[in-house]
């Protein structure tokens, strides 16, 4: 896995998108694999980005440490691993462009419900375990297929209202766990090669630099929008990996 010049500043770019991720702006981080996946293959994309979400997870959880949800985590964690391991396994066996299309469709969904139906001053729904086991799941497939699990874990977690730096810091250790999770699958299906390692450390920086902005950044948002700018990052995203994976499901089809 050598990388050529032209792919240096879209790394950088997924570099500090990583960092702001990992900051408490989830959903940046999702630009990361399809900037890397113009160069490679998305596999070998997120094989290389993955030594950067793993020290940055080690920065931002430290950040977070003491300010994040237990009863989520509880389930979360637990659930996440479990979607890795499903992921590990089947990743033969399930397309990208069908992974990348029902995340794309459920993210969609979700955020038209949440700005087109009539404000009723819903109450904070609780997190359960049914939801957390699903969405955890979820997620943790998602984010080993594509480093792609904002969605379906916004999904479960945005209804529950959670104070906005409460809410970084759960998205912070869930995902500092399943990115741990994935180095051993990773290594079996894509080895990390040396050269890769050497570059994945030379843009540490920039994603160091982009969590400290993304921690900033969720201190100076309010509440309202500081969850507005999460909708807004996860319907684009969304609806773009919608678009992009249409063509390739028809195809396969076909």
């Amino acid at each position: 896995m050598d990388l050529i010049a032209s792919s240096y500043i879209p790394l950088v770019v997924a570099a500090f998108c990583i960092g702001l991720s990992k900051g408490g702006l989830p959903g940046i981080a999702m630009i990361a694999v399809p900037l890397l996946a113009l160069s490679f293959s998305p596999i070998q994309a997120a094989a290389l980005l993955l030594p950067i979400f793993i020290l940055s997870d080690a920065v931002a959880v430290y950040l977070y440490r003491h300010e994040f949800d237990r009863t989520n985590l509880k389930t979360l964690i637990p659930a996440g691993l479990l979607g890795v391991l499903i992921g590990s396994l089947t990743a033969s066996l399930v397309s990208d462009s069908v992974v990348a299309l029902l995340i794309g469709l459920l993210g969609v969904c979700f955020c038209l419900n949440v700005w087109l139906r009539k404000p009723k001053h819903d109450k904070a729904k609780p997190p359960t375990v049914a939801g957390g086991w699903f969405w955890g799941t979820f997620s943790g497939f998602t984010s080993f297929v594509a480093h792609a699990g904002a969605p379906p874990y916004q999904i479960y977690t945005l209804p529950q209202k959670m104070p906005r730096v409460v809410f970084a810091g759960t998205t912070t250790i869930l995902f500092a766990c399943v990115n741990l999770a994935k180095v051993v699958p990773y290594a079996l299906i894509e080895p990390f090669t040396k050269s890769a390692l050497i570059t994945s450390m030379m843009v540490l920086p920039v994603a160091l630099i982009g969590t400290v902005v993304g921690k900033f950044g969720v201190h100076k948002l309010s509440d309202v929008w500081f969850y507005r700018c999460v909708q807004i990052a996860l319907f684009v995203i969304c609806l773009k990996l919608t678009i992009q994976s249409v063509p390739s499901v028809f195809a396969d089809w076909v």
